[in-house]
């Protein structure tokens, strides 16, 4: 019986032992399991997420571009593209090289890609192909598990629904380039694009918007499993344009196929109601690339496309240079509506004949009648009593030859040459280089959208500048009222002898521009022809008349046309330039009588609201244009 109990005893005081140590065991790991997950389960947490839940940024949806009663000419249409997380590919290498072998790649492509790849950070993702058909996506969805880190979504792509018609004031975008996208991480994200010309270009920032983020799950392999969350990001803002789609949409028709820039103003603001550049391009080849051969028809046309010959094309005025010559003698003194200077068809300066057009004598006559009948021989002698650092100094109050500030990329500023312009080109300045200043020639180059501030400074003796963006993110942009601009600073009366001259070129019957005078009850437009020859004639040329048709088109003058109206309240000032047009009075008068029409007809400028109406449509709005 000892024995027995003696081992009971051994055996109890085991069994404690062992349950002692049983118990120290499961509480340390029942501390260690309370300590994981509850004291330290938020910091476990975080990782667990962070090993499986990726975040990526990405681009928002560009601002539209709007008319301003809303119709959209620059905005986003959805496409497929498939992007590349290095972050989310163990071996991005193989990732590629497999994604190649389903996908076809250009190798300009492929170089791009490995660039972007190595110069990126690799939460950035990169761009491997945009605008993904159906095989392509099936391919990609079916080899998932071969391509880790390869993700398919929607972008978007800019869209021009006027196409060419409004191409150079819209402007286009394009990629970013390898150097805009390094020095900012945000152009590195694919679908961004950058504005390169017209208002895309002036009014980039504000487009562009705030990129938004998307959070993904993926397994150990790499694949996404879900969505967790998607940001979008915010969109860039509105950019709502003074412009009138409708009287856009005439300035393309009215140029047609000639070579040639129109230009339409708010007389009272100078709001950009129309803006047309011929010939043009489509602006949408370049957001996925312009086709080589598409390319190089466009840089050897002779005609320029891609030049905004509204802004950037520098033409000599020829005789709608006149008004502003008119309003130089009258503040030096040197003219008034009395003085009468005799034209007998040619001005003769030392051993030198300077013609009037077509060799007509004119005969002695004063400045309303110069131009009406827009002779040369007056304003030559006018120009030689004015001098031309006159003239240039009423250039700049005309806004001729000067940076008139526009929210617009690449204006040219034009020249109205002084003598110390002259000196410092080396250029030796005589009598005969004035004369021929006069009427508009020499060395003056002036673009379309200066020759329409002009024209609007003259009517309303009010500094407008042209602008051509009305609202920004709904915001009224500033010289919106006529309030905005202050006086022009030139006589009321010196301005009202030159408007009675522009008056009767348009409506009495010795006016050059009778033919393009309005139809419209109660309603009359001033305005000013021009004829700018752009080659030197030979002596035998001369005698012919150099507007000859038989010339070859490049050596044809340049026709031009200036008007505003209604002529007693004037709200529309438009200028039109045709190259190698010969006679303004036909070929760039009748462009201007109809966009003047239609703007009287629907009155754009004085509204915010599109018509209800037919009235709305150019083409029904417009009487016919037969009485030309």
């Amino acid at each position: 019986m000892r024995k027995i109990a003696r081992e009971r005893s051994a055996f109890t005081r085991r069994a404690l032992l062992i349950g002692g140590g049983q118990a120290a065991v499961f509480g340390g790991i029942a501390a260690r399991l309370y300590n994981l997950q509850i004291t330290q389960h938020s910091k476990y947490a975080l990782l667990a997420e962070q090993n499986s839940i990726s975040e990526r940024l990405v681009a928002p949806e560009r601002g539209l571009i709007t008319d301003r009663f809303g119709t959209i000419v620059a905005g986003n249409q959805q496409h497929w593209r498939a992007l590349f997380m290095q972050a989310m590919a163990p071996e991005p290498q193989m990732v590629l090289e497999n994604f190649f072998k389903l996908v076809s790649v250009p190798p300009e492509e492929q170089a791009r890609i490995a660039q972007d790849v190595q110069n990126r950070p690799r939460y950035i993702p990169v761009l491997l192909k945009d605008y993904l058909d159906w095989p392509d996506m099936a391919a990609i969805e079916i080899n998932t598990p071969n391509l880790p880190g390869v993700l398919v979504e929607v972008g978007a792509s800019r869209v021009y629904p006027l196409g060419p018609g409004l191409a150079h004031a819209v402007g286009y975008v394009a990629r970013p380039s390898q150097r805009e996208a390094k020095d900012d991480t945000v152009l590195a994200l694919s679908g961004m694009r950058v504005g390169r010309t017209g208002v895309e270009a002036y009014q980039d920032e504000s487009l562009r918007g705030v990129p938004g983020f998307v959070q993904t799950e993926t397994n150990v392999h790499g694949e996404v499993v879900r969505e967790v969350a998607h940001d979008a990001g915010t969109p860039g803002q509105t950019v709502t344009l003074a412009i009138d789609a409708g009287l856009q949409q005439l300035a393309v028709q009215g140029l047609g196929n000639e070579a040639g820039a129109v230009v339409m103003l708010d007389a009272t603001t100078g709001e950009v109601l129309a803006m047309a550049s011929s010939p043009s391009f489509d602006p949408s080849l370049f957001d996925k690339g312009v086709p080589a051969d598409v390319w190089n028809g466009w840089i050897n046309d002779p005609k320029h496309p891609l030049q905004n010959k509204a802004t950037s094309g520098l033409f000599a005025p020829g005789s709608t240079f006149k008004p502003t010559v008119a309003l130089a003698a009258m503040k030096a003194g040197v003219l008034d509506e009395t003085t009468i200077l005799t034209c007998p068809g040619f001005f003769k300066l030392g051993d030198h004949v300077f013609w009037c057009d077509n060799h007509t004598a004119h005969g002695s006559i004063t400045v309303t009648t110069a131009l009406q009948v827009s002779c040369d021989v007056f304003f030559y002698q006018v120009a030689l009593r004015v001098g031309i650092d006159n003239i240039a100094g009423m250039a700049t109050t005309m806004g001729l030859g000067v940076d008139l500030q526009a929210d617009m990329p690449n204006v040219a500023t034009g020249l109205v040459p002084t003598l110390d312009w002259a000196a410092a080109h080396g250029i030796h300045w005589v009598e005969g280089s004035t004369v021929v200043q006069g009427i508009g020639q020499g060395y003056t180059q002036l673009t379309p959208l200066a020759l329409a501030t002009m024209i609007a400074r003259l009517a309303t003796g009010r500094a407008v500048g042209p602008h051509i963006a009305r609202r920004v993110g709904g915001v009224l942009q500033d010289g919106s009222s006529p309030d905005d601009w202050p006086d022009l600073g030139v006589d009321d009366r010196h301005l009202a002898i030159v408007r009675q001259g522009l008056f009767e070129v348009v409506n009495t019957p010795n006016g050059t521009g009778y033919g393009a005078r309005l139809t419209l009850p109660n309603v009359q437009m001033a305005g000013k022809t021009g004829t700018a020859q752009t080659h030197d004639n030979t002596a035998a040329e001369k005698q012919q008349g150099f507007n000859d048709m038989t010339m070859v088109w490049e050596q044809r003058p340049n026709a031009l046309f200036v008007a505003y109206a209604p002529f007693d309240n004037p709200r529309y000032a438009v200028a039109v330039v045709v190259e190698h047009g010969n006679y303004g009075a036909q070929t760039a008068a009748p462009i201007a009588h109809d966009m003047m029409t239609y703007a009287l007809v629907n009155d754009p400028a004085g509204r915010d609201a599109p018509l209800a109406g037919p009235a709305q449509s150019g083409a029904q709005a417009l009487p016919p244009s037969s009485s030309l």
